[in-house]
Parts: structure tokens; C-alpha cells; sequence
């Protein structure tokens, strides 16, 4: 199936939404899947879609490069998502997003983030069993996504070109290759964008990210939050020298400037894949995807290796455990500080009344309460996890504080008796 040309898009975000829609030039918007309600979609998605503006879900918690088989429930919520924005694709991350569980006989914990998968055929073996069951079970074309890395596994076997390569030969699925991923791993891990672009086969790109990103310390983060530096731009215009890109996409997430400014960096990316020259431009049609029944399962023991390299170094990053033998410890505490801070940033913004009722003490008592206490949920379970923490050891400052932060609590908790255990205790 050949996929449509996109143009030039933009990572629709609530925070923008009327600007996105007043913007010139935007031919699609990409939305994070799990972010968006199928029978509830903003009025300025729909009022985008009633213009012929295209619309792609963009996921971010299935974890196919981690080491259980996805789970049946994240698919079918992506493919109703896909249906309700009437999407022609959907994208998602070579990433693991947890680990542990049945396969290693540890709980289950939660990064909140994307995690580099290592580049060994073992990691590919179960990275390609899982993006052909994802592929079955959704009804358009799967695009799957390049991360940047802050740290990277001992003994890798491949680069990433190479491991990529690999997996759009065996799968067929097409790649949404993030030029700014590439910046990243190029500052963090020493890696050559050039030599990457050289390995994969650009034929099977189905769009491209581009996004900011800011340096400390020697080490870039992929912030989505700073303007587009022109490393990024040069990637991309090389990029665009090898094939023409079906789309181009600005993602934006955190501290958005004003329109104008985003209008600005849309036109130095058009000018980045004009620079380029287009490159080859001949359709790519990749093998049909396997039905459910003819989808050849990796070994468990595969399975099970993976799994129990993933869960030692998740457990490293969010539960304090030794850093597992060959990693980078300073890489590694760097990784864990940025999960952590990531984590109080997005709990702030799904319950926003946290930090409104504890002021400026939110930040130092949720960092103190992750350092104790890995992430097994979503965030909004994080959220409630914490409250109930701080209500519990009488953490809140007291009087009017403890009393709002108990009511919002009740608000939002579980079953009936578990609000009384809390009210006994507070």
C-alpha cells in the first residue's frame, strides 16, 4: 500500500490548537495517541479534519521493543484511534517503556519514557515478532520511530542503521525517522548521523520529525522544548538529498513561543528539504504484513533474556538498584535524574491542583517520594500514589493544605473503603 504524500506538519498540542488552526501552510498535524478520546476529539481536531487537514495518532506506551508480547487492550485502543481521526497511518517508538513481570519474576515498573532497546539480534528477534503482531492487529500501515538515547547498552552487535535495516527487511514496516533523535545520539553517543542515513533504507520513510533540543554538560536533551538548532537542519537536509520525504514534521511539546516563531522554524525546515534537492522519489511497497496466524512467535527464552537485561537496567534508573555491568554509571545517573524530573513535570500537568496546593514544595517532596517509590502505573495513578504518600507520613505542611490535598484525594481515589482506610490514617 502506497502511502500519501503528507506535506508539512506540525505536533498538534492543546497549548497551540487555535494557532495551529490560523496557521499558513500546515498540511497535517500528528497527535499523541493515548492523549486523544475517540468519541471526544477537541473541536480543533475536528474542525481540522472537516478541512481536509490530516490527522495521524502518535503513540507512545506500547513498548514494542520491549520484551513481552504487546498487550491486546494498548492495540485496540490505538486502532479505534485510528479509526475515529480516520488516519492513513499510525507511528509509534523502537523503545522499551517497561519492564519486568511473569518473564523475570519482578513487578512490573514503568520508565514514563522511551528507552533505548540494545542493538543485538536478540533485542531485534522480539522487536520484530512484536511489530508484526502490532501490524495485524491495526487496520493502516505502521510506522516505527527512531529515540534518542542518553545512554547506550554494552556489547551492541549493530548499528543503528544496520538494526534498522534489518527490521524493515524482515517486517516491512516503515520508519519515522526523528532527525533530531539522530542529533542526539550523534552529541550522546559519538554516533555519525551521515553513516546512519547511508544504512537504512530511506525508500521506506513514511515521514520525518524534527524538534529541539538543549546541551548541559556535554549531554543533549531531547527537549521538544528549544527551538531547532541547525545541526538538526543539516541532517535533515541531508536526509532529503537521499529521498524526497512523504512528510516533515515540527514537534513542540513544552515552553511553545509565539506563533510567529513556530511559523519561522516551518519555513527553515522547508528550506532545510528544499536544500536537500528531493532526492529519489519512487514509491516503496513494502511486503503485506503478515496475518495474525502466520505471525512466526520468537522463543520464550529469547524473550526472557531480553526481558531480564531490560528489567535490570530499568530497575538501575527508577528503583536505585546497582547499575547493571558495562553501562556508563555517570550516563546512567544523568538517565535517572531526567526520568525523575520528567516524571514530577508530567504529574503537574495531568493534576495540575498538585502543585497549586502545595506551592513550591511539589517539586522537592515528589522527587523525594520517586526516589522511594517506581513508577507501576499510568500518571494519573502516580499522581494519586503521591498524594496519598504525603497524606499518609502527614507530609503536607499541615492545616489548610492537608485538608485540600485530603479532599482532592477523595475526589479522584478508588472504592469506597479504601478512602475510609485513608481518612483513619489521616
Amino acid at each position: 500500500m502506497t502511502l500519501q504524500r503528507l506535506g508539512t506538519g506540525i505536533g498538534w498540542r492543546p497549548e497551540i490548537a487555535d494557532a495551529v488552526e490560523r496557521m499558513p501552510g500546515i498540511d497535517w498535524v500528528e497527535v499523541v495517541a493515548e492523549n486523544t478520546c475517540p468519541g471526544h476529539l477537541p473541536e480543533s481536531l475536528r474542525r481540522l479534519r472537516e478541512r481536509g487537514v490530516t490527522v495521524v495518532p502518535h503513540g507512545v506506551s506500547l513498548g514494542l521493543g520491549g520484551a513481552d508480547r504487546p498487550d491486546e487492550e494498548r492495540l485496540a485502543a490505538l486502532a479505534e484511534r485510528v479509526a475515529a481521526l480516520g488516519a492513513p497511518l499510525v507511528t509509534e517508538h523502537i523503545a522499551f517503556v517497561r519492564a519486568g513481570g511473569p518473564l523475570t519474576a519482578s513487578p512490573v515498573l514503568e520508565a514514563g519514557h522511551l528507552l533505548p532497546v540494545p542493538r543485538t539480534r536478540d533485542a531485534l528477534d522480539v522487536l520484530c515478532a512484536n511489530i508484526r503482531i502490532a501490524q495485524a492487529a491495526l487496520p493502516v500501515p505502521l510506522a516505527v520511530e527512531n529515540i534518542a538515547a542518553l545512554i547506550a547498552w554494552p556489547g551492541e552487535e549493530m548499528t543503528e542503521g544496520q538494526f534498522l535495516y534489518d527490521l524493515v527487511d524482515r517486517t516491512g514496516v516503515r520508519l519515522l525517522i526523528d532527525v533530531a533523535n539522530l542529533h542526539t545520539n550523534h552529541v550522546n553517543r559519538g554516533e555519525d548521523p551521515a553513516k546512519a542515513l547511508a544504512e537504512l533504507p530511506v525508500e521506506a520513510i513514511a515521514y520525518v520529525h524534527v524538534a529541539g533540543g538543549v546541551e548541559r554538560d556535554g549531554v543533549w536533551h531531547d527537549s521538544h522544548a528549544h527551538p531547532v538548532p541547525p545541526a538538526v537542519l543539516d541532517i535533515l537536509t541531508d536526509l532529503a538529498s537521499r529521498v524526497a520525504p512523504p512528510g516533515v514534521l515540527l514537534e513542540r511539546d513544552d515552553l511553545f513561543p509565539e506563533p510567529a516563531e513556530l511559523e519561522r522554524e516551518l519555513g527553515a525546515i522547508r528550506a532545510a528539504v528544499a536544500a536537500g534537492g528531493g532526492g529519489a522519489d519512487g514509491p516503496w511497497e513494502p511486503p503485506a504484513p503478515p496475518a495474525a496466524a502466520e505471525i512466526a512467535e520468537v522463543a520464550d527464552a529469547t524473550r526472557q533474556r531480553v526481558g531480564l537485561a531490560q528489567a535490570a537496567v530499568l530497575s538501575s534508573l527508577v528503583a536505585g538498584t546497582p547499575v547493571p555491568e558495562g553501562f556508563d554509571r555517570v550516563r546512567m545517573g544523568v538517565q535517572a535524574r531526567a526520568l525523575a524530573a520528567k516524571r514530577a513535570d508530567v504529574v503537574a500537568k495531568v493534576a495540575p491542583e498538585l502543585p497549586e496546593i502545595l506551592g513550591a514544595a511539589y517539586r522537592g517532596a515528589f522527587l523525594a517520594y520517586a526516589q522511594e517509590r517506581p513508577m507501576t502505573g499510568g500518571y494519573r495513578r502516580d499522581a494519586l500514589d503521591f498524594a496519598a504518600q504525603l497524606l499518609r507520613e502527614g507530609r503536607t505542611g499541615g492545616g489548610g493544605t492537608h485538608r485540600r490535598l485530603r479532599a482532592w484525594w477523595l475526589q479522584r481515589s478508588g472504592s469506597a473503603p479504601r478512602r475510609r482506610a485513608l481518612l483513619r490514617r489521616a
